[in-house]
């Protein structure tokens, strides 16, 4: 402890010194920051919007074509068997904002099959769309999980039929030339504005069966899954990092 103290003196004695000089020295006045208007209850004006309540104009169904979802009061709902749907742009490093809602109705169904959907980043990694208000299941596969490798910090639920938001900082894995892994994918998620997911790094891609790996890709659609449950989406908007 006294080698410590010994080593902030020279610390302080500097700290003193330049507290008595010009304030100016540490101030940087360039590069600017860009302003981006954040309007109450709307996207930031820098952001891309992705689905405002209307239509699907920014959405293709997941193997291509019209998306076969349902839209109404300004939410988009899973037409369960009507398969998934896709953005039409891709992207890489995101922030992303969605609210989604699990049906009210939970009689009969338990698990993951209680408002099982999900949110494809890159159309490859999984971030779990589910019910898990009251309802056991594995815990690399509740609501808030990056599906079947990393368990969210805490579950923050709302119950079944209530609104919820995930916002998502999401970078993308990035590949040499020659295919292999500079780096992996990581994700930082906010659950009901509760940390869920803390910078995790991603394994690689998502898989139902055995463990996860990568293989080189670019920049890839957002992809909202059919897990035939009746799913709602509404207020989706990314930033592009």
């Amino acid at each position: 402890m006294t080698g410590c103290l010994i080593a902030l003196i020279p610390a302080l004695a500097l700290a003193q010194s330049d507290s008595k000089g010009d304030p100016a020295k540490t101030e940087v006045w360039a590069p600017v920051p860009a302003a981006v208007a954040t309007p109450q209850g709307a996207a930031p004006s820098d952001a891309v919007v992705l689905f405002d309540g209307k239509d699907l104009s920014a959405w293709e169904g997941e193997e291509g074509g019209k998306p076969q979802w349902s839209v109404a009061g300004g939410a988009v709902t899973v037409v369960p068997g009507g398969k998934g749907i896709k953005t039409t742009r891709s992207f890489c490093d995101i922030q992303l904002h969605v609210e989604w809602r699990s049906p009210a109705e939970t009689k009969g169904f338990e698990g993951q099959n209680r408002g099982n959907s999900g949110i494809f980043l890159q159309g490859l990694y999984e971030l779990q769309v589910l019910d898990s208000y009251n309802s056991a299941t594995y815990a690399n596969g509740q609501a808030g999980s990056i599906y079947k490798q990393a368990i969210p910090l805490v579950n923050a639920s709302r119950p079944p039929g209530e609104w919820q938001v995930y916002d998502v900082i999401w970078k993308a894995p990035r590949f040499s030339k020659g295919g292999g892994l500079e780096s992996p994918a990581r994700i930082t998620v906010l659950h009901n504005g509760v940390l869920v997911q803390d910078d995790t790094v991603l394994s690689g891609k998502t898989e139902y069966i055995g463990a996860p790996s990568y293989f080189p890709h670019g920049c890839a659609p957002i992809g909202l899954q059919d897990h035939n449950a009746k799913v709602s989406f509404r207020n989706i908007w990314v930033r592009e990092l």
